[in-house]
């Protein structure tokens, strides 16, 4: 149960001049994630305390898994931050003087129980289903691309050995090591859909048919994506073979095409600029830039908690600019 409460600090820290932006951002944050059903999803799973100490409340450990999410902080380096940060604390609605921050084990052991039970997946569609619910998504369109996350390729680590279900690849002149997020955004607004994850040496279009909705009549790609329009589990598929891919002409057939076909094209590239938002998110404002974890199911639960938090901020965002 969370205090609304004031304690001395909370007092203290309100006759401040200037709010922090870390503050602001939880605060937004706060007020658009679903508490109660997120809390709802998780519980059925959670540690009944018939034995050993009693558990800590189920949203106390999602606000500190968020936390550790966003921030992009290490099992110690978020129950660090959050004594140290007042932002923190506050979101985290802790009286020091009657409770302690949830220890790293108790984090690692609730992060754990979130990958073993897809809990990441389910969070995510139960965003995506508030959001159809509330009118808040367009349909009929899609747009899908991917991005490289690095993986550490040192083998300076317990096992000896880089992890094995990550792979090298290479983009443009340069060679990487990881696993790619590959994502179906809302062509009309911009929110995240569909995620999956792979190895980086996977191509794009084979995840393509893992995007795409239902009702989607068009596909917006960029023009990695050529020839996806006579991928097999497209044209033997009776919904997909009908849904019209706009992909995007390369830049050498593009200098040669007439006005009227480079106009739009031109339309099709502002409509697939809406992909690069929420990768802007998790990589820049959440600090998503490398793995943290040994293994595509472990990332893939990350990734769909993040996602599911991109299109939150998006919605706080749009919610902000309306009122």
């Amino acid at each position: 149960m969370r205090s609304e409460q004031p304690s001395f600090t909370d007092v203290e820290y309100g006759n401040r001049r200037r709010v922090s932006r870390r503050e602001k951002f939880l605060e937004s944050m706060d007020s658009v994630i679903p508490w109660a059903r997120w809390v709802g999803l998780i519980e059925p799973h959670y540690y009944d305390g018939k034995k050993g100490r009693k558990p800590k409340p189920v949203e106390t450990m999602l606000r500190m898994y968020l936390l550790q999410v966003w921030f992009s902080l290490s099992d110690e380096g978020v129950e660090e931050a959050i004594y140290d940060s007042y932002a923190m604390r506050k979101f985290m609605a802790l009286d020091f003087a009657v409770e302690q921050v949830p220890d790293a084990t108790t984090l690692l052991h609730f992060r754990h129980l979130l990958e073993e039970h897809d809990l990441g997946q389910k969070l995510f569609a139960d965003q995506n289903e508030i959001f159809d619910a509330q009118g808040w998504v367009m349909r009929g369109g899609s747009i899908v691309d991917a991005t490289i996350i690095a993986a550490p390729s040192s083998t300076k680590n317990k096992a000896g050995t880089r992890d094995p279900q990550m792979h090298q690849s290479k983009k443009g002149n340069q060679w990487y090591f990881g696993m790619k997020a590959h994502i179906g955004v809302d062509a009309g607004t911009g929110y995240v859909h569909s995620v999956t994850a792979t190895a980086a040496n996977v191509h794009d279009l084979d995840e393509t048919v893992h995007l795409l909705r239902p009702d989607d009549r068009v596909v917006y790609t960029d023009a990695g994506y050529q020839g996806i329009a006579n991928r097999p589990e497209i044209t033997d598929d009776e919904h997909l073979s009908k849904v019209e891919f706009r992909v995007a002409a390369r830049k050498g057939v593009l200098k040669t095409m007439p006005e009227p076909d480079r106009a739009a094209q031109s339309a099709q590239a502002g409509v697939r600029a809406k992909v690069e938002h929420p990768f802007l998110i998790v990589k820049r404002d959440f600090g998503f830039t490398k793995t943290r974890y040994r293994g595509l199911g472990k990332n893939l639960n990350h990734l769909n908690v993040l996602f599911a938090s991109a299109n939150w901020l998006m919605r706080a965002r749009a919610v902000a600019l309306m009122g």
